[in-house]
């Protein structure tokens, strides 16, 4: 890291320090998070600086998608939510890819086993169904195994209220359009209804909710005066969750989703095509026994999932299938009031087949398996030492054996002030399609990643404001990449390094106004293809207005962002690599929430991007200008 990055977080540290020593009255935290060690623990006591969005912030941002939302948490980038709804997302977090972001549903690990990297698919969920998320980031695969290299999205689902019977229905509409080009007429259409409750010792949970937008090309047309068609997008999502408490230590808790997305796409950027669809339906089911004792907690976290995928692009058609398996034993034991230990043991299973008039990979022939035994302790002192140790132990089908650690101390000098540090490692296993594909290689070794960071957490004027940041550094080695002249994947030679900033700051001026912002600075080494902002910035106020009427204002920068992007130009049509600099761009955002009828009617409207500013977030593909958004809620 270079002087001036060292000494400005030398700065801010001296100066939450100086701050903390006038703080007079301190107040309990009672929030709590469970990605840092899989049970709830208070945050004061955590190691970690995790974001926690919870349902009240999501209502704050009714209308958007879960990229929208997840893109404005510090550290995070996903190129495409500001495209038209369908885009594929790039999900970059501490200058990482999506293959390095463990993605969690209720605790569950997802993953599309037939695609080229291992990773999910965000598109495939409505937020409509989520309560709250977590976001923890850095090297976390002693906890959660592949895939969680620089961060971890820990995705909670609604879950059953207390009465016997209840629920909502809902309905949003909006616009899609492009900047400058004004066309308000309703073309975003998205509704569902939830019913859920509980008796005796069973609850229940069921929503059904469907998406269906068009209005924009994902391609940009190179002429503004050339017209492209819109490419469509539909979604229908299901879900239900039972479960079952035969007694106070023990409970049972089933789910099964189906998921279906048909998408039209384009031919490429600047380059429109009338036909292009993808259409994926995924099934999940997943069973989670818990059992209570004296000292302790047992839980077994069991799943499987399949994924079929049609993707028609060039003429020809392309099938994938994938099924996965997960189960994760994992206890709880309270060795002390200060110290416990979680261990645990994972098993993975992947297989995969796909089908094209170029060739075909057989699932006997495309599958793997993994089995990680792991232990984590967590110790809490009474005189302000935390300390959250731990290992995994790696065995995989294919490559062997690999460990990964991690150590993170913290220090609370008072319960308004902490510093904390942490070195943690990670790997993310090649996928079935890198390994087995033609453009496979079977010799493929795992991504090897480690972080270290440190920073502060300070609260202050009677926890009014709340001041945190976070120096990190990251390497890689073994990353996995793609030769264009030999089309073959390959070990990247060499280490790859990112370095950067993450702080954030929230001010409550009184309990009706609120202000939040954060800012991040990544650095890269090697920019390689990643759509990485160096600088960016959220900031948002909160106001209730009144008991039933509130509203939001929010302000995004993203500063300019390196593209490097192939052509092939005739008659050789030899591949040749180009590079872009992407001008920087910035969003003003607002949202307004009124409860007409009290504990049963709400609305809200939105809008996005009020400047209508014409930006671009990745080369030759459209975004989205100003658009609105109205919607209702009615609880029964």
């Amino acid at each position: 890291m270079n002087k001036k990055f060292i000494r400005f977080s030398a700065i801010a540290l001296l100066f939450a320090m100086n701050t903390y020593a006038q703080e007079q009255e301190p107040k309990q935290l009672d929030e709590v998070v469970v990605s840092d060690s899989k049970f709830a623990l208070p945050k004061e006591k955590s190691g970690k600086v995790i974001v926690k969005i919870t349902a009240e912030d999501l209502k704050k941002k009714s209308g958007q998608s879960v990229a929208s939302i997840l893109s404005t948490v510090a550290g995070v980038e996903i190129n495409g939510n500001q495209s038209r709804n369908g885009k594929d997302l790039g999900l970059y977090i501490r200058g990482g890819r999506n293959h390095q972001v463990l993605i969690l549903i209720d605790g569950v690990p997802v993953t599309d086993a037939s695609g080229i990297s291992l990773s999910y698919d965000l598109r495939l969920l409505p937020v409509e169904q989520i309560e709250s998320i977590e976001i923890m980031k850095g090297a976390s695969s002693t906890l959660y195994g592949s895939g969680a290299a620089t961060g971890v999205i820990n995705i909670t689902l609604k879950k059953a209220g207390k009465k016997a019977i209840a629920g909502n229905a809902y309905m949003n509409i909006g616009t899609q359009t492009v900047a400058k080009k004004a066309n308000y007429s309703v073309q975003d259409y998205n509704q569902g209804f939830v019913v859920n409750g509980g008796f005796e010792k069973v609850n229940y949970f069921a929503s059904l909710n469907s998406t269906e937008t068009t209005g924009i090309s994902e391609a940009k047309p190179l002429n503004p005066n050339t017209k492209f068609e819109n490419d469509a997008f539909s979604r229908v999502n299901s879900l239900v969750k039972i479960g079952f408490t035969p007694t106070k230590k023990l409970s049972l808790d089933f789910f099964a989703n189906y998921d279906r997305m048909k998408n039209g796409f384009d031919a490429g950027s600047f380059a429109d095509d009338l036909k292009n669809f993808s259409l994926s339906e995924q099934f999940r089911v997943g069973f989670t026994p818990k059992y209570k004792y004296n000292k302790g907690e047992l839980v077994i976290n069991t799943s499987a999932n399949v994924i079929n995928r049609d993707i028609f692009s060039y003429g020809s058609l392309f099938q994938a299938k994938s099924r996965s398996v997960n189960v994760d034993a994992f206890n709880k034991y309270e060795i002390s009031s200060q110290l416990f230990v979680v261990t645990g043991a994972q098993f993975q299973f992947h297989e995969m087949s796909n089908v094209s008039q170029y060739d075909a990979i057989t699932t006997e022939i495309a599958k793997f398996n993994m089995i990680d035994p792991y232990v984590t302790a967590v110790y809490n002192s009474g005189f302000g030492l935390n300390l959250n140790v731990g290992a995994r132990y790696n065995m995989h089908s294919k490559y062997g054996n690999n460990l990964v650690y991690n150590v993170n101390p913290s220090y609370n000098f008072s319960e308004s002030f902490k510093v904390l540090a942490s070195y943690s490692t990670a790997f993310v296993t090649p996928s079935l399609y890198q390994l087995y594909s033609p453009y496979g290689d079977l010799n493929l070794s795992p991504e090897k990643d480690a972080t270290a960071e440190a920073g502060f957490e300070v609260s202050l004027v009677n926890k009014k404001v709340v001041l945190n940041a976070v120096v990190f550094q990251r390497e890689e080695q073994d990353a996995i990449g793609f030769d264009l002249m030999t089309y073959k994947y390959f070990n990247v030679n060499g280490k790859n390094k990112a370095k950067g900033l993450e702080t954030m700051i929230s001010y409550a001026f009184n309990d009706k106004v609120k202000f939040n912002a954060n800012y991040t600075f990544t650095e890269l080494e090697k920019q390689s293809r990643i759509l990485n902002p160096k600088h960016k910035v959220n900031a948002s106020v909160d106001v209730q207005a009144a008991p039933r009427l509130a509203f939001n204002v929010a302000y995004q920068f993203v500063s300019d962002r390196n593209f490097e992007y192939t052509t092939y130009p005739a008659p050789t049509f030899d591949p040749v690599l180009n590079s872009e600099v992407l001008k920087n761009y910035q969003l003003v955002n607002a949202n307004v929430r009124y409860e007409l009828i009290k504990n049963r009617l709400n609305v809200f409207g939105a809008v996005d991007n009020i400047l209508d500013n014409d930006f671009i977030e990745t080369r030759g593909y459209s975004t989205r200008g100003r658009n609105f958004k109205l919607g209702l809620n009615f609880l029964f």
